[in-house]
């Protein structure tokens, strides 16, 4: 199969998977009927594996339109993106948006989509955080050039999209793994199990993501294996995730922390992937 090298991340996401992809690509097995991604997020693996036919999910519903409108419509998402302006005032006025749901449900999707990838590209440390309403509120990044309208890679990803059976939900995650059948492969990446009371971090989405729900996420492991679907499986190297799946194989990799406000503080940190085969 031959893979389109500008098929890649048109958002930043906060644990996007493009630093680890060396340590997930060798370990994701060469066939399968189909690929299954219930968190997507920034889809960095997907994009890097570029599967014929995949389920991808995320909870987040402005990011999931993000994606059908690359699919869809991407020469206006182009030409909208092309229009936003790098200042503060103007960035403000946009991300408040959300703030009259009434004002934000009447947009379209192509200015939704457009309105996230601005926010993503321009707000400080392309962090996606939304508060308990579900409001945007990461604040500006400051950063002269940043590379708001990236048309090579939007094209690539929506042909993509268009030449391939790429299927999006937005639901809950257990419901996205009830559609795999037999033979189908699952990449699950999760919101981390916080390495410590200080960095929880839940804003992807409205709900946050905490313990009875890893606990709940390990049932569904557990239950893949039983029908015999291959899964791999990303999460901090907490002592917590180490015991929950400790029936399983248990790979720690190194990854580099970068959502700290303090630089010095984006250090290496241990994450792990877990697989259902494999030698444990």
């Amino acid at each position: 199969m031959i893979k389109n090298d500008l098929v890649n991340p048109v958002v930043k996401w906060v644990g996007g998977k493009r630093q680890l992809l060396g340590e997930i690509m060798p370990l994701i097995p060469r066939e399968m009927s189909v690929y299954c991604e219930p968190f997507l997020g920034g889809g960095a693996v997907l994009f890097s594996l570029q599967p014929k036919e995949a389920i991808v999910n995320d909870l987040n519903q402005d990011l999931m339109t993000v994606y059908e409108v690359v699919r869809d419509d991407v020469e206006a998402l182009i030409q909208l993106l092309g229009k936003h302006e790098n200042t503060a005032e103007y960035f403000y006025a946009l991300r408040d948006l959300d703030r009259d749901r009434e004002q934000y449900g009447a947009m379209t999707k192509v200015e939704k989509a457009s309105r996230l990838i601005y926010l993503n590209k321009t707000c400080f440390n392309g962090l996606f955080r939304v508060n308990s309403a579900g409001e945007f509120n990461t604040p500006f990044g400051r950063y002269k050039n940043p590379n708001i309208v990236n048309e090579l890679v939007l094209r690539a990803v929506s042909q993509y999209f268009n030449d391939n059976k790429i299927v999006f939900y937005t639901e809950d995650f257990a419901e996205t793994l009830k559609r795999v059948q037999e033979g189908g492969f699952v990449y699950l990446d999760p919101p981390y199990d916080p390495m410590s009371d200080t960095a929880n971090f839940t804003g992807y989405s409205k709900g946050g993501f905490n313990r009875s729900e890893q606990i709940r996420l390990k049932q569904c492991c557990d239950e893949l294996t039983e029908r015999g679907i291959q899964f791999m499986l990303s999460n901090s190297a907490t002592p917590f995730i180490k015991e929950l799946y400790r029936d399983y194989c248990i790979n720690t990799v190194t990854a580099k922390r970068s959502i700290n406000a303090v630089a010095s503080k984006r250090g290496a940190i241990e994450e792990v992937l877990i697989t259902n085969y494999g030698v444990k």
